[in-house]
């Protein structure tokens, strides 16, 4: 194994500057220690967020902005290749949260100068960053012998380099500190899949790239050790979105609906909302201690291996 790149020294995080209050005593026992607030509150209340891959009606990313702004997110970046449902989402958010500043931004999210530029805008805004969602995805139909070399690349364009890019920039804007963030932290998160999990639930070019994003996370997070930055992959199993959009319809037209899910222990798919409320906590501080983890969120699909229903014994 080659060796590691040396890492210079980079800003530490309030809980290696500082030692952890105290909280005083109860009868004879120290009470319990507490770093992130209280989990009933808002829990990314006064918080810059972007979020990649936001434009699909049924997505993750429209989900999880609403799960934000809902939880005292002080400003979402709403960022998509396609800008055809971007404003809709906007004028959505702004009549529901009117006190959330909602940004809209059309780019290819593997293409470096456009992560870069959206990053920069926070900062120039905002004179922070907090979170990075990593949404952006594509998938595919096809068996990898069918699959051209370009084909290949562009899955992983999309789905890796895209959740790269987003650890490179927003890692560096959440080292900034200020009066009103004096410490180093941030929590970036990398859409991946079950596919990345295990075998057989996704096509080749789509599973291979979305294991290399929990490969991404957990290497940044060690690299990232110290600052409070935290990279976490979140892992959907079978979810209905616009990816999926083809097989629930199918599905319903053939009445066969509730197949779908059925090798998972909760026997059903999935909602983005399900989804967006796993990234919400891992964005939130109640999160501190999640770091370089592969977050399944599949109904148990991957917890065990593949059985037929009502044959167990």
């Amino acid at each position: 194994m080659p060796p590691g790149p040396k890492l210079q020294q980079q800003p530490l995080s309030k809980e290696l500057s500082e030692p952890l209050a105290d909280h005083g005593m109860f009868e004879n026992i120290s009470k319990v220690r507490t770093i992130a607030g209280d989990s009933v509150g808002q829990r990314v209340k006064g918080k810059v967020i972007i979020i990649t891959g936001a434009n699909s009606p049924i997505g993750i990313g429209r989900a999880s902005a609403h799960q934000f702004a809902r939880n005292g997110a002080r400003a979402i970046f709403l960022c998509d290749f396609s800008d055809t449902y971007l404003a809709t989402h906007k004028r959505e958010l702004n009549s529901l949260y009117p006190s959330v500043d909602i940004h809209i931004r059309v780019f290819d999210a593997g293409d470096e100068p456009s992560v870069q530029a959206v990053v920069q805008d926070a900062l120039n805004l905002y004179s922070r960053l907090d979170v990075f969602f990593a949404n952006a995805g594509i998938s595919s139909a096809k068996v990898f012998w069918e699959s051209s070399s370009g084909e290949f690349m562009k899955m992983l364009k999309t789905n890796t380099l895209s959740v790269f890019l987003a650890a490179k920039f927003a890692s560096r804007a959440m080292l900034k500190t200020s009066s009103e963030k004096p410490y180093p932290g941030g929590s970036i998160i990398g859409t991946a899949s079950v596919a990345g999990l295990r075998s057989n639930a996704g096509p080749t070019d789509y599973s291979a790239s979305k294991a290399a994003v929990i490969s991404l996370m957990q290497t940044c997070a060690y690299q990232l050790a110290g600052t409070g930055i935290r990279c976490n992959a979140v892992c959907p199993g079978l979810i209905e979105t616009g990816m999926t959009e083809v097989t629930y319809k199918a599905a319903r037209s053939r009445g066969t609906e509730r197949k779908i899910g059925q090798l998972n222990p909760l026997r059903r798919g999935g909602q983005p909302d399900e989804i967006a409320r796993a990234v919400l906590f891992l964005a939130s501080d109640e999160a501190s201690y999640v770091n370089g983890q592969a977050w399944a969120v599949d109904g148990g699909l991957s917890a065990g291996l593949p059985f037929v229903p009502g044959k167990l014994a």
